[in-house]
């Protein structure tokens, strides 16, 4: 289990940059353009407000601990002495909290710096709603808290689900997962939400059954895809990164959810740290195993049918 000490510092950054951050849900100002990201993606003044404000904390409370984030990349003040670093994404959903919707969160994960770490090296993964306050904190092997409540479901026609859209071309992506659209349309449903972290920890409160995102696996697998992937994204890929993932992915493990990339994959050997395409990670949550193999079945179906189109 991760001491408690390091623990503690995840959710305290996490309350702090809710607190930060929540007088300025749904403020127009915000949405000014203040620079690029490290991956790519626009940085918005509510973006750099939060960055700055963790960098102050984190200087301030941890000075001997690294963090990667969105914007930062990479930053160690104790040089190759630090011994945790906290991967930080201050707030998952910046577009739906410039419009002041709820789909906004706070994600910190920690892993030992001893190597290079992988995604199976967070110890810690702290989720914080900004707008409603509900916060998810897991240790590795302890569970989360407060608690999972999955969903029952089994069947794709009953099935409530999420995918991601922002940067991804509309088209590509729809043919994809056209199968479990249309499969869900009527008895279930299907929402694009605008964060991962909130859309996976939905899947812990069973207020939905699965989240689905095949960018990267779109990218890798069907030709012409990649210029379609940067046309749309203004030069840039823009798909999940670590940094997206990795509180949420260890929250949902210790829910006991299935979190995989859109192969199926366990994710982790995937580097934590990263945030271009070659880092950039594929995903397939579900609430149970035989949920999860419907799914990937239908993605792979739909590769298959958007690699035929492509030729």
């Amino acid at each position: 289990m991760a001491k408690p000490s390091i623990t503690k510092l995840c959710v305290d950054l996490a309350a702090t940059l809710r607190e930060e951050v929540l007088p300025l849900l749904g403020d127009h100002e915000g949405r000014v353009h203040a620079g690029e990201a490290d991956g790519g993606d626009v940085t918005f003044a509510i973006d750099e407000r939060a960055e700055a404000r963790m960098e102050a904390f984190l200087a301030e409370r941890a000075p001997e601990v690294a963090f990667y984030s969105e914007d930062r990349g990479m930053v160690s003040a104790a040089g190759d002495r630090a011994e945790w670093v906290l991967v930080v994404d201050p707030i998952d959903g910046t577009r739906p909290a410039l419009a002041g919707f709820e789909s906004c969160c706070v994600s910190v994960a920690a892993a030992r710096l001893d190597s290079e770490p992988t995604m199976g090296d967070v110890r810690v993964g702290v989720v914080g709603e900004l707008k409603g306050g509900a916060t998810f904190v897991a240790e590795r092997g302890a569970g989360l808290e407060p608690g999972a409540h999955l969903s029952g479901n089994r069947s794709l026609e009953r099935m409530f689900w999420t995918y991601g859209l922002r940067g991804r071309p509309a088209l590509a992506l729809m043919e994809v997962l056209a199968e479990l659209v249309d499969a869900s349309s009527v008895g279930g449903a299907s929402f694009e939400l605008g964060s991962a972290t909130y859309d996976m920890t939905r899947v812990a409160t069973g207020q939905l059954d699965a989240y689905i995102e095949p960018g990267p696996r779109i990218v890798d697998d069907v030709p012409g895809m990649r210029e379609e992937f940067e046309r749309v994204g203004g030069g840039a890929i823009l798909n999940n990164s670590p940094y997206d993932l990795a509180a949420a992915a260890l929250c949902l493990g210790e829910a006991g959810a299935i979190v995989t990339d859109a192969y199926g994959r366990d994710l982790a050997e995937r580097p934590l740290l990263g945030a271009t395409h070659e880092f950039q990670i594929s995903c397939v949550c579900a609430a149970n195993q035989e949920l999860h193999a419907a799914i990937c079945t239908a993605v792979d179906h739909g590769i298959e049918r958007l690699t035929a189109g492509s030729r």
